[in-house]
């Protein structure tokens, strides 16, 4: 069954060891061989930006992370840039897509053509945030908890006129229902279920209840910590995917592994070659209908018009 993976962390990982190659590396989670042996059909790249980072440099470096994109990653012949729907749609058999997006605007500070920069190149959704204060939002684990900026506003803005998606995860509360007030494509790449495991990354119901009211697609993410306490199984997973389909997200669920950012894994999900251990657990409990939607289709459906930007 084809696959539609809305995170993963390989740009980081390639960017710290530039000698990593994509085609088949032990050091990385995603691989193109991983890719095609599973049926990943598309593929979100994240630019994301250490910490450790200089922030002077860090647009330098989201840069890099997409040269590494175009050179590392769209060279290999089966990879097909995708920027718009119907390039989804075109995909032929043993083509797999793959998207840019941006996790974190701690690279552009508060200079919006920066942003504008990386939507010319390709980004196709933008996560306001990584975990703490940027000039855009507070994170989910700043502990001041504050909402969207000035600053911020205009940059959802921006994405609401460039149909690009605006990714909730990794948000402070406060700063989720502000960008969901004004976010005309919102999507949580990669979140949880608070109810099931109370971490700040998580969403909480009513969270979760109105970003579906907005058409939004949530990829529930492989993050251990997000899942439950202790060893965490493939039925944590699903127990997650149940609670949001009981939310009313049976048509607005996906995945986002997260693979590549995360040094625990979930047992029988080490890599993207364990997908299958999921898909036969998802095979057994659905109907094909309902596990093509949570694959593939929920997240290509939601996949907005994008214009050029000007």
């Amino acid at each position: 069954m084809e696959i539609f993976d809305a995170h993963c962390d390989v740009l980081m990982k390639m960017f710290i060891d530039p000698d990593i190659s994509f085609t088949n590396s032990d050091k990385l989670h995603i691989t193109k061989r991983g890719l095609l042996d599973e049926g990943g059909k598309v593929q979100c790249f994240a630019i994301y930006i250490p910490e450790k980072v200089h922030p002077d440099m860090r647009f330098q470096a989201a840069l890099a992370m997409v040269d590494i994109f175009h050179e590392k990653i769209l060279s290999e012949p089966e990879l097909k840039f995708i920027k718009t729907k119907a390039d989804i749609e075109s995909l032929k058999e043993k083509e797999i897509g793959a998207m840019l997006t941006l996790e974190g605007c701690d690279c552009i500070g508060n200079d919006l053509l920066k942003l504008k920069t990386l939507i010319h190149l390709g980004v196709s959704s933008v996560g306001l945030t990584w975990n703490h204060a940027n000039l855009v939002a507070d994170g989910a684990l700043e502990t001041r908890g504050g909402g969207l900026t000035g600053f911020g506003t205009e940059v959802v803005a921006l994405l609401n006129e460039k149909s690009i998606w605006c990714d909730l995860s990794h948000l402070s509360e406060a700063g989720f229902w502000d960008t969901l007030k004004l976010a005309k494509f919102p999507i949580a790449s990669h979140s949880n279920a608070y109810q099931l495991c109370p971490h700040p990354r998580n969403l909480k119901d009513g969270q979760i209840k109105a970003l579906l009211q907005k058409n939004g697609v949530i990829g529930v993410t492989f993050v251990p910590q997000f899942l439950a306490n202790g060893p965490v199984t493939i039925k944590d997973i699903l127990k997650h995917i149940e609670h949001i389909c009981s939310l009313g997200g049976e048509r607005q669920i996906g995945l986002g592994s997260d693979f590549d950012g995360i040094d625990h894994m979930v047992e029988k999900l080490t890599s993207y070659k364990d997908y299958h251990n999921l898909i036969n657990e998802l095979n057994r409990l659905y109907s094909s209908e309902f596990v093509q939607g949570l694959l593939f289709d929920n997240f290509t459906r939601n996949f907005p018009l994008k214009k050029e930007i000007s």
